[in-house]
């Protein structure tokens, strides 16, 4: 059961999950390894996890459950233990992340506070999302299903995905729709998510522009003058200083 191979494991483990703190979070580049280990309740629930899952596949009893359920008490971050997840992985802050019993989680995804890998229904068999490499999922992303997330895409904070994302792609809204910034995709993990595009925002905005061209051909037709209901208000500022920047 335990051999020297699987404490090599588990030290390579450990030096890649700590890695990945350090390298994707920023206030984590500025303190030790050993501060990042004590402290960042995502690393912790991780390397629960991981004893948890390796239980599990011992067939253990009522053991990875219970590892489990100690460490969302202690972290926040519930994570099955029959949940595959690949080498480091980022949950950066932690709290409220929910990864279910058929999820499947790739090489260098980040995850930020309070994203669930949900489920749908109450099916039997594969029901959570397979999430491929480098994926990063922004604060309060839902994903619900047996849903694709392709390699190196990105979900924007508070979206609800219930489709394939494909890879290399940015998704937002509720649904989830791919969208892409200024015409290229955002790069690195540290995506702009201040700024990503707005669907139901730009669907508005093109039924009010609808509207006032249905206006001025009334007023020609009646010659009449048609009052405006209303303008639509963006929700941007379109000049000033920035209250997202920094």
């Amino acid at each position: 059961m335990l051999g020297l191979g699987t404490l090599s494991r588990v030290a390579r483990e450990l030096r890649e999950d700590l890695g990945a703190a350090r390298q994707r979070d920023p206030a984590a580049r500025r303190v030790r390894s050993m501060e990042v280990l004590l402290t960042y309740p995502g690393v912790h629930a991780l390397l629960a996890h991981r004893v948890a899952h390796g239980l599990f596949d011992l067939h253990v009893p009522i053991a990875p459950r219970a590892v489990a359920y100690l460490s969302r008490a202690l972290t926040g971050v519930e994570i099955h233990p029959a949940a595959r997840i690949g080498r480091a992985l980022l949950i950066d802050h932690g709290g409220g992340v929910v990864i279910g019993e058929t999820a499947e989680i790739g090489d260098q995804v980040t995850l930020y506070q309070g994203v669930t890998l949900g489920g749908t229904g109450f099916a039997r068999g594969k029901r959570h999302p397979t999430v491929e490499d480098e994926v990063v999922i922004g604060s309060g992303a839902k994903l619900l299903g047996p849903i694709h997330v392709g390699r190196a895409a990105k979900v924007g904070a508070n979206s609800v995905v219930i489709h394939d994302v494909p890879a290399h792609s940015t998704v937002v809204g509720n649904p989830g729709r791919p969208v892409r910034v200024g015409g290229r995709r955002p790069e690195g993990p540290d995506a702009d998510w201040a700024h990503l595009p707005d669907p139901v925002a730009d669907a508005i905005r093109a039924l009010s522009a609808r509207v006032a061209e249905l206006e001025g051909a009334l007023e020609e037709a009646t010659g009449r003058k048609v009052e405006p209901g209303g303008q639509v208000t963006p929700l941007r500022r379109s000049g000033g200083s920035d209250p997202a920047a920094g």
